[in-house]
């Protein structure tokens, strides 16, 4: 169990917008194809595999990796983003490689 603070929790499951089940269907959405491989646990990057991983647990779960990958998340997120949340179109590569990260950037965040 790793010692994850109140602030990047709840950072993380603010920028975090997508649902585990809206975040797993993208990941195998997105690694549909004829030539993708028929593994669904494989289906996605690392990261949004790791992503889908932590949103299925509980806090006092989460392990001192999980919480690197949080941290690492809502930095990327941010970086993309800056501070303003608020729902944004813009390029349809931009918007897939956030929600490969669980952000969709139409989708208001909480």
């Amino acid at each position: 169990m790793a010692d994850v603070d109140d602030e990047l929790w709840d950072e993380f499951h603010r920028v975090v917008n997508m649902t585990s089940h809206e975040l797993r269907d993208w990941l195998l959405t997105r690694d549909a194809g004829e030539e993708a491989e028929q593994i669904p646990d494989q289906a996605g990057s690392p990261t949004g595999r790791e992503v889908l991983a932590i949103l299925g647990k509980r806090r006092r779960d989460v392990t001192t990796e999980d919480a690197h990958v949080m941290r690492r998340v809502v930095d990327r997120v941010h970086e993309q983003r800056r501070d303003d949340l608020e729902p944004t179109a813009g390029q349809a590569a931009w918007r897939h490689k956030l929600m490969s990260l669980g952000h969709d950037p139409l989708k208001p965040v909480d």
